[in-house]
């Protein structure tokens, strides 16, 4: 029995390993999105800055391994093989729902996942023992005012960083404007003397004099002094922030990349917990159970041991900061500049991630009645200066940023200061929460939500919060039933989990390379969002219309080929596959219509008057193929699904000549398009005309044939073939006007 709990632990190490790596992957863009996004340095400078600061939070992260010994169990009354138990379901759950919130692109918290986990999996085990000693309660199990702190703070940091990072905002952007480098002589040196105080009294003064590492005569000494302390670093560092800007200096960008090492650093102290906190727990525990359990087998040996302080060797801490900044340094994830919340925040309109949604479209027609009723409410004069201090078009962005860098530092100095104000009280607060709603927070107060981008940005909001809400009640229940299993199912329900888990990570990492393969699609799009010249956005445009309206063509003959096939062998399958296809090519086309729109807009005003219309008449004959295919689709479905008559013979050979001009035409459109020469259109166009007067023949044909039929038994299925007639015809005349639309927009 001993080597199966030799096993649990060294698979519970094997698991913090690959935690670290899926996490950081996951969260590194928390600390460093700012400074990507606002371009203030090379992402190898930014690399190495946060990696420093992810290197001493890591050594400094031991107070917080008590959350996951005693932050929610009370040990004492738990055997070592409850805990194990707990500890094993607690990591197995946290890969499963990793992989299921992957799979559905769902965004979760690595924080949230660890308390509400071991909450679930202690509060089932609770259960159990209270139904077996009735004199037990959940007070003497669960440790129930300190998992309600830690609960209550996670979820309270949303509103509060929502709210700070509103405020703090719209202070700053009134005091610096867009055009900050004007208004920032004086200004800048109290700005940076003040972000770089507040920093160092939280996380240099508060955190290095809280750590281990430090001698208790210098935490004392610095515990008395702490009020000249701040007083000295503020002065000094105002003075040192004028002489650097005096200097030509770029203080905000000194800020934001001293930011980026704060945030890192509290980054590595507060969430280091959720990937090693565990594990190490277990293994602790199995190290007391082996010196002291003597002859006491595993389900009577107490746990008082988890009651003490984590003493966590500090080697293990630098190795987890190690691994962390191996995972930075070599994940394709931390590389990706354009993320969630950089892409909900950026300053400019670009491509949406969400649609619209009901609730979204009420917060933000609510929320703009409310706004127009205050500033009714204010001075004109009050209004007309807090709008000049709001002017986007003084904006001073670096070549490619999202936003500039005064957002940048705010974002991170206030994420940076809440964050380590939860890591000195251990609490663990959410990284991913509190660095996300900040910076929502500001982007609201910087007027970076337009009216034409609100409504799809609070969307995203709303499904971001939505998906941590599910992420908690998810790492609850499922946790709570893998403990279940395990604490009923012994070593063969655990070996079995453990072999599930591995197969999730294989999946997980092959998903990953083909979702990857598939974001290598968007390199156009993202080209003529970064560049500024309207010319070279023009002949990218002309490149990304090139491949959406070919790639249609092609979809579009390869699903009518598709539908017919499913009515000539009457195969559900077929037909349930093309109606999946339509449904989620739609939903592309959208996202593909606004970013070609946002390239348009780019591009030279004379260019997109002219071809304006040619645009969006070349994409609505896109939707017009899809909608045309549903409607060719849905009758043919029906039949099939109620397996009435099949098509007739003599149906199926008078389509064929039909079914291969069409083919033969499309084929020739999506060449056309494709290659951008447009030489043999005119004779496409003559052809397609031709094929649909041929196409009226055989649909009059077989209107005559239905009105002379002596019976009525293939009516329903003579209607479904006289329904792909008509949408046949439509089709075709799609086809021409997507070609015709195609050869007026490409053209030079």
């Amino acid at each position: 029995m001993e080597t199966m709990y030799l096993v649990i632990v060294a698979f519970l190490l094997c698991l913090a390993i690959f935690d670290l790596f899926v996490g950081v992957s996951n969260d590194a863009v928390n600390f460093l999105n700012s400074a990507i996004g606002a371009k203030v340095a090379k992402f190898r400078t930014v690399l190495i800055v946060a990696s420093a600061g992810v290197a001493i939070g890591a050594v400094m992260s031991s107070g917080m391994m008590d959350v996951a010994r005693h932050g929610i169990m009370q040990p004492s009354n738990f055997s070592f093989y409850d805990v194990m138990t707990i500890f094993l379901a607690v990591m197995v759950t946290d890969v499963i729902i990793l992989d299921i919130f992957n799979t559905l692109g769902m965004p979760t918290s690595t924080t949230v996942s660890l308390v509400f986990e071991l909450l679930g999996g202690t509060f089932i085990l609770a259960a159990i023992k209270i139904a077996g000693d009735p004199s037990l309660s959940f007070g003497d199990l669960l440790n129930t005012d300190k998992a309600l702190s830690v609960i209550v703070a996670i979820f309270v940091s949303v509103a509060i960083a929502f709210v700070f990072g509103i405020v703090v905002q719209w202070l700053s952007r009134i005091v610096f404007t867009f055009n900050y480098r004007k208004h920032s002589r004086w200004s800048i040196a109290i700005f940076g003397g003040i972000a770089f105080t507040a920093l160092s009294y939280f996380i240099f003064l508060k955190g290095l004099g809280k750590s281990p590492l430090i001698a208790e005569s210098t935490r004392m000494w610095i515990e008395n002094n702490m009020t000249a302390l701040i007083i000295y670093t503020f002065i000094g560092s105002t003075i040192v922030m004028e002489i650097i800007h005096l200097l030509k200096v770029n203080v905000f960008k000194f800020i934001v990349l001293m930011g980026t090492f704060a945030l890192a650093m509290a980054f590595a102290g507060n969430d280091l917990v959720n990937f090693i906190g565990v594990p190490l727990a277990g293994l602790d525990s199995y190290q007391d159970f082996i010196a002291n359990s003597n002859s006491v087998g595993a389900t009577n040996y107490m746990m008082d041991s988890l009651n003490g302080s984590a003493k966590t060797p500090p080697l293990f801490l630098l190795a987890a900061g190690v691994i962390m900044i191996i995972a930075m340094a070599t994940s394709k994830k931390a590389r990706n500049v354009i993320k969630t919340s950089v892409d909900l925040s950026r300053q400019d309109e670009g491509d949406e991630m969400f649609g619209s949604s009901r609730v979204a479209r009420g917060v933000v027609r609510i929320t703009q009645d409310s706004s127009s009723s205050i500033t009714q409410m204010l001075p004109a004069g009050l209004r007309k200066w807090i709008d000049s201090r709001f002017n986007k078009q003084e904006a001073e962005l670096n070549d490619g940023a999202a936003f500039d860098v005064v957002r940048a530092a705010i974002n991170l100095v206030l994420a940076s200061m809440l964050i380590t104000i939860g890591t000195n009280y251990k609490l663990p607060l959410s990284t991913t929460y509190v660095t996300f709603m900040v910076a929502m927070g500001s982007s609201l107060a910087d007027r970076a939500w337009s009216r034409e981008s609100a409504v799809f940005r609070v969307t995203g909001v709303i499904s971001v919060i939505g998906g941590w809400f599910i992420t908690a009640g998810v790492a609850f229940a499922t946790c709570a039933l893998v403990c279940l299993v395990m604490f009923y199912g012994g070593a063969l329900a655990k070996v079995l989990l453990m072999a599930l888990v591995i197969f999730l990570l294989i999946r997980s990492n092959r998903n990953y390379k083909r979702k990857e393969q598939e974001a290598g699609k968007e390199d156009v799009f993202q080209l003529m969002m970064r560049t500024r010249d309207p010319e070279i956005v023009w002949d990218l445009l002309k490149k990304h219309v090139s491949r959406t309206q070919s790639f249609m063509t092609r979809f579009t003959l390869t699903q009518f080929n598709e539908i017919i096939n499913g009515l000539e062998s009457e195969s559900p399958k077929i037909l349930r596959h093309v109606l999946s296809n339509l449904d989620k090519e739609m939903e592309i086309l959208k996202k593909y219509r606004r970013q070609e729109l946002l390239a348009l807009k780019r591009v030279h005003a004379d260019i997109a008057i002219e071809r304006n219309t040619w645009f969006h008449l070349g994409i609505n004959s896109s939707e017009q193929y899809l909608y045309c295919l549903r409607r060719m689709l849905d009758p043919i479905k029906e039949h099939v699904d109620n397996n009435f008559n099949p098509l007739p013979q003599v149906y199926i050979d008078e389509f064929i000549a039909v079914r291969n001009s069409i083919n033969d035409l499309m084929q020739q459109t999506e060449a056309q398009i494709s290659t951008t020469r447009f030489e043999h259109y005119r004779d496409t166009l003559a052809m397609a005309d031709q094929c649909k007067d041929n196409l009226s023949v055989v649909r009059k044909h077989h209107i005559d044939r239905i009105q002379q039929a002596k019976d009525n038994s293939d009516l329903k299925v003579s209607l479904v073939y006289l329904n792909v007639l008509q949408e046949s015809q439509q089709l075709l005349s799609n086809m021409r006007h997507q070609l015709r639309a195609a050869k007026k927009f490409m053209e030079n």
